[in-house]
């Protein structure tokens, strides 16, 4: 059965978790005054960055090794590579399956 959703959100759209969360409140609370509590919670979380900090070293290595892999003057196999610190050296090796 199809419910009437508010403006502040698409009920199409809403993942797993977010759907159990507003259908337990619309059966604590009723659907009218759930959609209008959870809109507004949906609004909240909507503004909250949803990714995690960018680490610099990473994303330098993928800058560097990025366009040599388009190329075609580096392939990295499944499982790929560990990338670990030497004594004064950088060590990569093929991962273990």
């Amino acid at each position: 059965m199809a419910r009437k959703s508010s403006g502040k959100f698409d009920e199409n759209s809403l993942n797993k978790g977010q759907l159990r969360k507003l259908n337990a409140l619309r059966k604590f609370l009723g659907a009218d005054i759930a959609n209008k509590a959870f809109g507004e919670w949906y609004e909240k979380q909507a503004k909250k960055p949803d990714s995690a900090p960018v680490d610099a070293n990473a994303a330098l290595i993928t800058n560097t090794l990025e366009p040599l892999a388009k190329q075609g003057k580096l392939r990295i196999p499944r499982g790929g590579y560990l990338v670990r610190r030497g004594r004064g050296r950088v060590i990569v090796e093929r991962a273990r399956p």
